[in-house]
């Protein structure tokens, strides 16, 4: 008997032009690179997989595309770097935008925090096909995935990545929720 259970979460994510310009870092798309992208959007759709996962003690958010939008983005890196930054960004956008329609309070965060990978959650994931790159780093295996606390707990104070990311260390412009207790002092 497994020590988890997985239920697949029914959202089709809308896509928000403003997180896309964000993390594409463009300040304007013409008409026929949005044609473009809604089109690519609704093609990956199919291959956006959603899912709760509950540890008994722990329940996380598995958001993710199959390696067919990896094999995309990738063979647009053959024809026009350009695009595939764009199609790269696409592709997190879509992410983002699924665990924000799950979980509104990531979006007011500025973040999915990744959880503390336990030997539950390495199998649960392991069993979706996506498991973690290897034993000691908290990186998935597949480009487009997030997996974070379901239901919300926190922002960048829990976030098993924090001492490597800018954004956790102050080092960004960014925003985030800090609950009472996980504050830093400001070093002088």
């Amino acid at each position: 008997m497994t020590a988890f259970t997985t239920e697949k979460i029914d959202v089709e994510p809308w896509f928000d032009m403003e997180l896309f310009m964000g993390v594409s870092q463009e300040t304007r798309l013409g008409g026929d690179v949005m044609d473009r992208f809604m089109t690519l959007w609704k093609n990956w759709l199919p291959h956006l997989t959603v899912k709760g996962i509950d540890t008994g003690k722990i329940k996380y958010l598995l958001v993710a595309l199959d390696e067919s939008v990896e094999q995309d983005v990738d063979k647009a890196w053959e024809g026009s770097p350009s695009n595939a930054f764009l199609y790269n960004a696409l592709a997190q956008t879509m992410c983002m935008a699924a665990v924000h329609a799950v979980i509104p309070e990531v979006q007011d965060a500025g973040c999915a925090p990744a959880p503390k990978p336990t030997a539950t959650l390495r199998e649960a994931l392991e069993a979706e096909g996506i498991p973690y790159s290897n034993d000691k780093d908290p990186i998935l295996s597949r480009r487009y995935a997030v997996v974070t606390h379901y239901p919300f707990k926190g922002g960048c104070e829990i976030c098993v990545l924090q001492s490597n990311c800018p954004k956790g260390q102050g080092q960004m412009e960014a925003t985030s929720v800090v609950l009472p207790g996980y504050e830093h002092p400001q070093q002088m």
